[in-house]
């Protein structure tokens, strides 16, 4: 079976045989009660005959006669279910010479051959009457003391509707009682599942302190069935966070690498006033953007497969409206916090957060006349920046165009460009968005919204 839950498909499969074993046991059950009262009405009817047999009598006379004996009400009760009969065999034949007055017009009919008898004494019967019930019957040959007297054969017989109230009451308390214990036992298979399932829930609850950022690896004791799967997970985590750093490492090496040569270059070029040095000091600074821009990516690609990852916003939001306050601090500026900016966890890396929102925050700074302010709200499970400002605003057919490589709307403006796109490629490595709006302060919004490390959020104060 593929796909599903694991605890309705146990529940199903054990529900299914317990039910199955149920209807087993009270099919049986009932079958040997049906036998059991069964050989009660046989039983019954054994001491009738033998009743029968102790007043029979014999006279030339009258014939066969039955003297009085304690007999049940129903023999003589029309119709009743319970009847007897003595037959004459021998060579002149002849059936219900004497008959119980509950056979009324009625007459067994019994097998013809009936000489032979087991050692109990009587011989089981099963017949039919005139409206076609089924009879249990019991009967027997007897030879009275006197002379003349011929071969009788002595019947009792019941009804076997007489067996079917007390099997009905037993079916239906049987019904009742079993009924009662599947659902005790179901009750119970749904405690055991859901015992048996809860390491599953701890273990789910210890990735999610893994993803979240408030562990490195999955702690606690789970049963001996889990442990191998457990420690599985753990090397896996170990191994990624080892995968991670060594590309942290090789990141940082290729930097150092990279730039080390890039400042010799722009040294010895800004020492020099001649075209070729211009020329060396544009190609190194634009060297500079490109390996900044592509170990950015390669960096929150890195994070992106890591886990454990977990960066409060707030205080890095602080620092960067501080840092922004001083960098603009000849156009005086003013670089505020939201006060309804609630506090949370980002799913990555500090440093991407400083430069998705500084690249932000100072793009905000260059347009802004008198203020920029930063909000920070919680939204499905995603952390929303907005950074507005009270500046020109963006029209809306340049909004998407801004975020593209190397464009600049306004040339006036320093910059190169590359500062939106890296805030567009990492947020989007991070599984993110960003966009560009219109600001209630009167002039751009940039939204960006990005994974959080939890679900809380507390409204800063």
């Amino acid at each position: 079976m593929r796909g599903g839950s694991l605890r309705l498909r146990l529940l199903a499969g054990t529900l299914a045989w317990m039910v199955l074993s149920i209807a087993l046991a009270g099919w049986a059950l009932r079958a040997l009660f049906q036998d059991h009262i069964t050989q009660q009405l046989q039983a019954q009817l054994v001491v009738q005959l033998d009743q029968l047999s102790a007043a029979v009598d014999w006279t030339p006379r009258d014939g066969a006669t039955v003297a009085a004996m304690v007999a049940d009400p129903r023999l003589a009760q029309p119709l009743s279910g319970l009847y007897w009969q003595i037959d004459r065999l021998g060579a002149a034949p002849l059936s219900a010479v004497v008959r119980s007055r509950s056979l009324w017009d009625q007459v067994l009919t019994l097998p013809p051959a009936l000489e032979d008898y087991p050692a109990r004494g009587y011989r089981v019967l099963h017949l039919r009457d005139a409206q076609g019930h089924e009879l249990l019957a019991v009967a027997r040959t007897l030879q009275l003391a006197e002379d003349d007297a011929p071969l009788l054969r002595l019947a009792v017989a019941g009804d076997t509707a007489l067996l079917a109230e007390p099997l009905q009451r037993f079916t239906r308390m049987l019904l009742i009682a079993l009924g009662m214990l599947a659902l005790a036992m179901a009750v119970a298979m749904a405690v055991q599942l859901h015992l048996a399932l809860r390491p599953f829930r701890l273990l789910r609850a210890r990735l999610a302190a893994v993803r979240d950022g408030h562990a490195v690896q999955i702690e606690g004791r789970f049963p001996q069935e889990l442990q191998p799967l457990v420690n599985e997970f753990n090397h896996v985590l170990a191994a990624n966070a080892d995968m991670v750093g060594r590309a942290r490492t090789q990141a940082g090496n290729l930097a150092h690498a990279v730039h080390t040569p890039l400042s010799i270059l722009a040294n010895a070029a800004e020492q020099d006033s001649s075209p070729l040095a211009r020329l060396v000091l544009e190609q190194v600074a634009g060297a500079r953007r490109q390996v900044d821009y592509h170990l950015a990516r390669a960096r929150a690609a890195a994070a992106v497969r890591a886990t454990g990852l977990r960066t409060p916003v707030l205080a890095p939001v602080q620092a960067l409206l501080r840092t922004m306050q001083r960098l603009h601090a000849q156009r005086q500026l003013a670089f505020e916090l939201a006060p309804q900016a609630q506090d949370g966890a980002f799913r990555g890396e500090e440093q991407d957060l400083y430069e998705l929102l500084g690249n932000l925050i100072d793009n905000a700074g260059k347009w802004a006349r008198t203020r920029v302010v930063v909000d920070v709200q919680h939204e499905d499970g995603r952390i929303c920046f907005t950074v507005d400002d009270d500046g020109p605003g963006i029209p809306e057919a340049l909004r998407a165009r801004m975020f593209e490589r190397g464009v600049q709307l306004d040339e006036q403006h320093p910059g190169s460009g590359l500062g939106l796109d890296i805030v567009r490629v990492l947020a989007q490595t991070y599984g993110g968005s960003v966009q560009a709006l219109a600001s209630p302060l009167g002039g751009a919004r940039l939204r960006l919204c990005l994974p959080a490390a939890d679900g809380g959020a507390q409204p800063y104060t």
